[in-house]
């Protein structure tokens, strides 16, 4: 592998990691304290959508600081799982199992894991999470619009995520989750923007295997 494609690597890596392993940010108090009314139960909205989502299938273009982007095919089914199937050109898949995320780079034959517990999509995979104690809603200006940002003021290396969620009937809980932005500590913002979202359709099990590069190991 030459130096460019070398380069290009690191740059899709940092941009997955970065929209996907952002640590799990805890209960921020005061800010929840200070919502008003109207903040609180957009807020709410946006948990139970969350919540009504059993299985979801969606594409999604990821696009990070530099304007490098990535599509491919989100799987979810809750409790847990999820995978983000990259266009084969990026010869990258990232799968979460219920337990860890786990990138799986095929060019360079690495693994790496991360705690679901660590990432902000606990907060989407796992039920028991709760957005709205380290969460808040913010302004949008448009009443069909409704944006969560989720962080640690007591932890700013920990970044921000911000989930943004149209009003749609037919999704679950009435909002449809349409893209999510990360900043991570050092400024380095990935968007991740959903599209053609289909809920409630069968998911395997299987889905969420994936084939270890390594030598000698399968799974």
């Amino acid at each position: 592998m030459n130096p460019i494609q070398k380069t290009f690597r690191s740059c899709v890596g940092a941009a997955a990691l970065a929209a996907l392993c952002v640590p799990a940010l805890l209960p921020a108090a005061p800010a929840r304290a200070a919502a008003s009314a109207a903040d609180a139960a957009q807020l709410d909205q946006a948990v139970a959508a969350l919540r009504a989502i059993s299985t979801m299938k969606a594409d999604f273009v990821q696009t990070d600081r530099n304007g490098q982007v990535l599509r491919g095919t989100l799987t979810l089914k809750r409790p847990g799982r999820i995978r983000f199937q990259y266009e084969k050109s990026a010869r990258m898949l990232i799968v979460g199992d219920g337990k860890a995320l786990t990138l799986i780079d095929y060019a360079v034959n690495q693994v790496q894991r991360w705690p679901i517990s660590n990432s902000p999509l606990g907060a989407l995979l796992d039920p028991r999470r709760d957005v709205a104690r380290y969460g808040k809603a913010m302004p949008t200006g448009n009443p069909n619009v409704i944006s969560v940002e989720v962080r640690d003021t007591a932890h700013p290396e920990y970044g921000v995520i911000t989930l943004i969620f149209t009003r749609k009937a037919s999704a679950p809980g009435g909002l449809e989750l349409s893209y999510w932005v990360a900043l991570d500590s050092q400024n380095q913002r990935t968007t991740i923007a959903l599209s053609n979202q289909r809920y409630g359709a069968p998911v395997s099990d299987n889905d969420f295997r994936w084939n270890d590069p390594r030598p000698r190991t399968h799974r």
